[in-house]
C-alpha cells in the first residue's frame, strides 16, 4: 500500500494562496490571478505527485481561479454613474483578509498557550514524551508549502521524461529513512535541499519528503526555518 499524507492535517486552499502572496509580494488587494492561477495548478499537480490526499476544498478553489481569470479577461462594462465597477476579485480578497486576521490570532492564541505551557505550579511534575516533541504539531515552525516550495525547485532542474505520479512501496520508504539517518552522522542538522538533491530521480524526492514526513510525525527530527523563505533546515531531536 502506498505511504499517503492527508492534506487536511496540514494547511488548506488559502495557507497556500497567502503563501504565493507572501512570498511573492503580491498586494492582497490587487491579486495577479493569472499568475495565481498558474502556481496554484502547478502546486495541485505537484501534491499528487507527492501523494497527498487533496480535500474537495482545493478542487473548488482552483475551480474559482479559473473561473475569475475568465471573467478578467471579459471587456468590463461602462460605469453607471458614480457606481463602481465590480471587481470579480472581491470575494476573493475579502476570504483572504478575513482568513489571514483569523490565523493571525489563531498565532497569538498559541504564543500564549506556549507561554502559559512553560510555567508549572510547584510540586507538579511535568510528565513529557520521550523527546519532548508532539507529533499532531511537527510542522508548526514550517509550513508544508514552503517544504513544497523547496520540493518544486529541485524537482524542476529534473529531467521531466519521467511521469510525475509514483507509488511508494514501504521498503523504498524505509530505505530514505535510514538515508535520513546517515545524513545525521556527523551533525545534528542538515539542510532540507540538500537532502532532496541527494536524489538521482524525480521519484526519489518524492520518497524522501515522505520519509522526512515520517520521521517528523515520529518526533525524530523537526524542520526550522531562521527567517521567513531562508534555508530550511531538518534537525535531530534524538541522540544516541
Amino acid at each position: 500500500m502506498a505511504y499517503q499524507v492527508h492534506l487536511e492535517n496540514f494547511e488548506g486552499p488559502l495557507d497556500l494562496l497567502l503563501y504565493f502572496i507572501q512570498r511573492d509580494k503580491i498586494d492582497i488587494y490587487d491579486i495577479p490571478i493569472a499568475h495565481i492561477t498558474a502556481e496554484y495548478l502547478e502546486y495541485l499537480e505537484l501534491m499528487e505527485a507527492l501523494n497527498l490526499s487533496v480535500a474537495g476544498e482545493f478542487i473548488l478553489l482552483a475551480a474559482t481561479l479559473m473561473h475569475i481569470k475568465a471573467r478578467m479577461l471579459l471587456p468590463r462594462p461602462e460605469p453607471i454613474g458614480d457606481e463602481p465597477i465590480e471587481d470579480p476579485r472581491q470575494v476573493l480578497v475579502q476570504q483572504l483578509i478575513e482568513y489571514r486576521r483569523f490565523k493571525e490570532a489563531s498565532e497569538d492564541l498559541r504564543w500564549l498557550a506556549d507561554l502559559r505551557s512553560a510555567h508549572y505550579p510547584v510540586g507538579q511534575s511535568v510528565n513529557g514524551s520521550d523527546n519532548g516533541i508532539n507529533p499532531g504539531e511537527y510542522l508548526r515552525d514550517v509550513s508544508l508549502f514552503q517544504l513544497m516550495g523547496v520540493i518544486k525547485e529541485v524537482m524542476d532542474r529534473m529531467p521531466k521524461s519521467e511521469p510525475l505520479q509514483v507509488e511508494t512501496e514501504p521498503v523504498q520508504l524505509d530505505d530514505s529513512i535510514r538515508a535520513i539517518h546517515q545524513a545525521f552522522a556527523l551533525t545534528s542538522e542538515v539542510p532540507f535541499r540538500q537532502v532532496l538533491l541527494s536524489a538521482r530521480r524525480i521519484q526519489e524526492v518524492v520518497v524522501l519528503f515522505l520519509a522526512v514526513l515520517e520521521m517528523m510525525r515520529q518526533g525524530l527530527i523537526i524542520a526550522r526555518q531562521p527567517a521567513p523563505f531562508e534555508e530550511i533546515y531538518l534537525v535531530r531531536t534524538l541522540t544516541d
